[in-house]
């Protein structure tokens, strides 16, 4: 662990398959009447990274009295991984199982009390992990992902086809051990990428705003290969295997993840509780959409996880 030129948050790496994954983490003020704080464990969505406003929600969980472990997927941001910007749902789901056991063997957390907060592709992450740990005591699932062919057909068919193209040639090429081809993420209009939809590249460059960085400085094109996984990946399918409390943070104009799959999703968690934004899927980022969702996020993790008093 090293320390980090932001105050109130250090540098860490933890193991994940191969490679290592950097992580933020971020420690509430001691208080020995409290003892060790809970621990919320954080990574981004589809293609994105840590640096994209993941610190505006870890210091407000901070503030609050939670630690935070804010990651990034191998692959992408200061983690490691070739090829660079590699989504690979299976990294990515090994990702938050190696990032849980990171958390949980640190000193300075309970161990006990970690709390799972994904966002956008990271929320369907979110869902599985929960699922699959029934150690974990609390989940946010904040605009999640939670189904591949309802978030596809948000696509044009002609959009559809030539990312088809794009993956079959990127899959030659890998085959080949050659370069990868190449897709947008957050697509304008012409362009082949994952999300086309009109709101997405205004929601995209403000994102990148309020982050401090540019167009240029993003790295918004990934492998196009894993445009094969998407339409069959399912994570809200799990949400009914979710036995600890988790709350869904749903965005009533989500042209990404659409509202109606995730409220379908949601009512089958045994201890769901769900939030609704009149909001697009960017929204949620900044201004008073942000302020909103993030109270209710502290509310929530009050009510279930306490940051006073250990279970």
């Amino acid at each position: 662990m090293t320390a980090d030129a932001v105050p109130g948050r250090r540098e860490l790496h933890f193991p994940s398959g191969a490679d290592r994954c950097h992580a933020w983490l971020y420690l509430p003020v001691a208080d020995a009447t409290t003892g060790p704080p809970p621990v919320v464990v954080m990574a981004h969505g589809l293609g994105a990274v840590k640096t994209l406003r993941l610190a505006a929600f870890a210091e407000r969980f901070r503030d609050a009295g939670y630690a935070c472990l804010v990651f990034d997927y191998r692959h992408f941001g200061d983690s490691e991984g070739r090829p660079r910007e590699l989504l690979s749902i299976r990294r990515q789901r090994a990702d938050w199982h190696a990032a849980i056991a990171c958390a949980r063997s640190l000193p300075e957390v309970d161990g006990d009390r970690v709390v799972l907060w994904g966002t956008s592709f990271g929320g369907g992450h979110a869902i599985t992990t929960a699922a699959e740990d029934p150690g974990v005591v609390a989940t946010i699932a904040q605009c999640p992902f939670v189904d591949g062919l309802a978030s596809a057909r948000q696509l044009s068919p002609r959009s559809t086809a030539r990312l088809g193209v794009a993956a079959v040639r990127d899959q030659i090429a890998r085959l080949l051990g050659r370069s990868p081809v190449r897709v947008k993420v957050a697509a304008r209009p012409g362009e082949i990428g994952l999300m086309d939809a009109p709101d997405v590249t205004d929601g995209f460059l403000t994102l990148l705003a309020a982050s401090g960085l540019t167009e240029e400085e993003a790295r918004n094109a990934v492998p196009a290969r894993v445009a094969f996984e998407i339409p069959v990946h399912r994570p809200g399918r799990q949400a009914r295997h979710v036995r600890c409390p988790i709350l869904f943070c749903v965005c009533d104009h989500d042209s990404v993840a659409p509202a109606e799959a995730t409220l379908r999703h949601a009512a089958g968690a045994p201890r769901g509780e769900i939030k609704r934004y009149p909001a697009g899927h960017f929204d949620i980022y900044t201004g008073d959409h942000f302020e909103r969702m993030v109270a209710d996020q502290i509310a929530f993790l009050d009510a279930h996880v306490s940051a006073s008093v250990a279970a």
